[in-house]
């Protein structure tokens, strides 16, 4: 049996996995899909003073609370940032057995979400953050999600704590190469 940890990405919450989340199970496996605060039915804790440390720290809570060993952690799109700073900050050698960046954002020390963006990106985004306090939902069309999906994605995604998009993951690379890491670029 192993235990898997899915972080979801931007605008999400551990609703977005209610589709793999029986599929683990019923493979004799346990999944814990976690909303990372201040998103998805977490978003009553919204706050300005949202840091990547903060998602850092949930993640660690749920992985030490829980006491896992050989985990299997799982980070989506915006979460590749936060599952490299757990992978630094986890002090039990055992807890994880692997990384699996999900179509995500791969750090390198420094980096933040917005680091691999255009500079017009950037603006944009750091403009749309002056003017409403967040950052909004991406349309599920960039998703490659039409219809009924589309809709349920729509429905459930809550706007990303500003700071979350400039504030840097800094880590020991020796520390997050621990643990062999898998890569899934989804390119459909």
């Amino acid at each position: 049996m192993t235990d898997f940890v899915l972080v979801h990405g931007a605008w999400h919450g551990a609703w977005c996995w209610g589709r793999v989340v029986p599929r683990i199970w019923a493979a004799g496996h346990r999944a814990f899909a976690m909303t990372l605060t201040g998103l998805g039915e977490r978003a009553h804790r919204f706050s300005p003073d949202i840091r990547v440390a903060t998602h850092v720290a949930d993640v660690v809570g749920v992985i030490e609370a829980e006491e896992m060993v050989g985990a299997v952690l799982v980070g989506h799109s915006y979460a590749g940032t936060v599952v490299t700073g757990v992978a630094d900050r986890l002090t039990r050698a055992d807890a994880l057995k692997r990384l699996v960046y999900l179509d995500a954002a791969i750090p390198d020390p420094g980096d933040s979400w917005s680091t691999g963006h255009t500079e017009e990106t950037k603006a944009s985004r750091r403009a749309v953050i002056a003017e409403k306090g967040s950052i909004p939902p991406a349309d599920p069309s960039v998703f490659g999600l039409t219809g009924d999906d589309a809709d349920w994605i729509r429905r459930h995604m809550t706007p990303q704590p500003p700071a979350l998009y400039d504030d840097p993951v800094d880590f020991d690379t020796e520390r997050v190469a621990r643990w062999p890491r898998s890569f899934i670029d989804c390119t459909q």
